[in-house]
């Protein structure tokens, strides 16, 4: 795993716009800039190591690794029962 200086200098959004990754609402136009910023994480070489940050900081905005922020909070959930069973 990279660290997370290295990761996000090699990220494909790392001269996007902040507002497609952090879109206020979920309706409208907050739907196309999600999209948007889905689409660019499909296509990024680092996208396992974003969405690894954001699971780990409790990331609770914006578009992470390729996930909303409903479905990140759903992703986390099981992510964290899984560590809880292997911690055990």
């Amino acid at each position: 795993m990279l660290t997370m200086t290295e990761w996000r200098q090699m990220s494909a959004c790392r001269d996007s716009e902040p507002s497609l990754f952090f879109p206020v609402g979920t309706t409208g136009t907050a739907l196309d800039h999600i999209s948007a910023a889905k689409a660019i994480c499909m296509q990024c070489s680092v996208q396992e190591d974003c969405l690894q940050y954001a699971l780990e900081s409790n990331q609770e905005a914006g578009v992470w690794g390729g996930y909303a922020e409903d479905e990140r909070r759903r992703l986390r959930k099981r992510w964290l029962a899984e560590r809880r069973r292997r911690a055990v």
